[in-house]
């Protein structure tokens, strides 16, 4: 890698509890299952054998995004490396939609509403009722974050208005000043990031499957145009682990 290249490394949180359950999940702050701990161990593990290394790390301020980075360090040998902790990089948020089980809400509302509302790029889940256990706003975890910016719901659109500027303002100029960078979120926070940096439409967003606890590799130029992509470890287990994320909302037959 030469001084007119950079290199991105991100990877979305192994299984989750809730992932498990095939429940929305969101802000929900559900913790990663044994399944998802070896999976951000195995990803650790690439990394490790690859030679990559870091100066920075950032992440959301959900435990399974944090719990899978610092697995993940710990592979690396790496704990004492800085971490950033912003609730910028946080999944999407679901809304009412939290705590459902998305086979159920598709054979209730139809896998078509359902894919909708995963993976809309515009349309947003029923909102929470101010007041509701699962608002944000009397969360002590966003005790710091102005009122007007934290979500009732979100669609994707809505989740890239903070990512992306977060990215810009934020991890941009690290990376411009020589910093080698691992960020470790969630999938949409994850497919945000994707859709800026590859120049996907809103369509394209769309199919885009990001699977658990597998590092993804972006070669940049200094303008942030790709020159290169590339997951790490076996493609089949890598397109099985997309297929998976795939299936998630699909009603069982």
């Amino acid at each position: 890698m030469g001084n007119d290249t950079m290199e991105l490394v991100v990877i979305r949180h192994g299984q989750s509890e809730w992932n498990k359950l095939n429940l929305f999940t969101g802000w929900t702050d559900v913790d990663l299952t044994d399944e998802g701990r070896a999976e951000a161990h195995a990803g650790g593990r690439a990394l490790a054998e690859e030679g990559f290394d870091f100066d920075v790390c950032y992440t959301s301020r959900l435990k399974r995004a944090i719990h899978t980075l610092d697995i993940v360090l710990g592979e690396l040998d790496r704990e004492w490396l800085p971490v950033v902790k912003t609730w910028k990089l946080n999944e999407r948020h679901y809304g009412a939609l939290q705590g459902l089980n998305k086979a159920d809400a598709a054979a209730k509302h139809g896998d078509e509403q359902v894919l909708i509302w995963r993976r809309s790029f515009d349309v947003r889940p029923p909102a929470l009722e101010p007041g509701d256990a699962r608002d944000p706003h009397a969360q002590q975890m966003y005790r710091d974050v102005p009122a007007d910016e934290l979500p009732y719901t979100e669609c994707l659109e809505d989740c890239i208005a903070r990512v992306w500027p977060y990215f810009e303002e934020n991890i941009r100029p690290q990376m411009l000043a020589g910093k080698r960078v691992l960020i470790a979120a969630h999938g949409n926070s994850l497919r945000s990031l994707v859709m800026k940096l590859e120049g996907l439409t809103p369509g394209e967003i769309l199919k885009v499957n990001i699977p658990t606890g597998v590092p993804l590799v972006y070669t940049l130029d200094r303008d942030f145009h790709v020159v290169g992509k590339r997951y790490l470890g076996d493609a089949d287990a890598v397109a099985a682990k997309m297929q998976a994320v795939a299936d998630q909302g699909k009603a069982k037959k």
